[in-house]
């Protein structure tokens, strides 16, 4: 198992990793970091044209910013949930994808989701920064004062992902099905959070409340959009839950890579 001190002496190997990362991410792309804002702004216009124009859909007014764009109410939920999803799906083929340089050298296994997810807080650094900048550009000031909170936000969101990462890049060494496994599981789960439609629609389903109530996104979901759509104090009790929800998922998928790692060589 690899202890403490060995991360923190791999520092510099983390921050070389995620250099490389970076600069692999768009190599030899046309619109390079542009796609990073492109993608995200495909999406919120296709939903917002489908839900809008054929399902009638309509913006919670945000309360007190006063704002009523579906889009923007949208892409506050949908960024950080995207960032989740990109990171853990990005993570998944990082060990195998590393087969020759595991069985050449020794350093912490860890080292390689981990430099995924920080890679790509990066890139969803510069989309949530993009989004605040179209935010105040409505005249949604408020959003000023919460800009630390957002930070923080987005952090307990990078060690839900890492959770998440490094639980399921071990186990796609040992079952190769992940990977095609959770490209059905986010879509799943993506539908399953209220990113695309408010919380308050489907409160006449209690069975499919209590699921949405179970589900740790909801409540990031709500989160973000309270300080960066509505422009006050994230709910104190699920902001808590999904604070908790992410220290538990780290837990759970650092304990799970550091029982199966031992064997990665032999595996890859």
């Amino acid at each position: 198992m690899t202890t403490v001190a060995e991360y923190r002496g791999s520092r510099e190997l983390l921050v070389n990793l995620t250099l490389r990362e970076l600069r692999s991410k768009y190599k030899r792309s046309f619109l390079g970091w542009t796609w990073s804002l492109v993608n995200p702004l495909v999406n919120t216009l296709v939903y917002t044209v489908v839900f809008l124009d054929f399902f009638h859909a309509h913006a919670v007014k945000g309360s007190p910013s006063g704002l009523t764009i579906y889009s923007l109410y949208l892409l506050c939920a949908m960024l950080p949930f995207n960032y989740v999803q990109n990171t853990v799906m990005g993570s998944i083929g990082s060990l195998i994808g590393n087969g020759n340089l595991i069985k050449k050298t020794y350093f912490p296994r860890a080292l390689l989701p981990a430099a995924t997810t920080l890679s790509n807080l990066v890139s969803h650094g510069i989309e949530m920064a993009l989004l605040i900048v179209i935010l105040l550009a409505f005249g949604q000031w408020r959003v000023l004062p919460f800009l630390p909170i957002v930070v923080l936000l987005m952090v307990v969101n990078a060690i839900f992902a890492l959770g998440m990462a490094l639980m399921f890049s071990v186990l796609n060494v040992y079952f190769r099905d992940i990977e095609h496994f959770m490209g059905i599981f986010f879509l799943l789960w993506f539908y399953g959070t209220p990113i695309i439609y408010p919380l308050t629609q489907i409160g006449h389903h209690p069975a499919i409340m209590t699921i949405l109530k179970i589900n740790p996104m909801t409540d990031m979901a709500a989160a973000f959009r309270a300080v960066m759509y509505s422009g006050t104090w994230p709910p104190l009790l699920s902001t808590a839950y999904f604070v908790a929800s992410a220290f538990v998922m780290f837990g759970i998928g650092y304990a799970v890579f550091s029982r199966m790692e031992g064997h990665l060589a032999e595996e890859l």
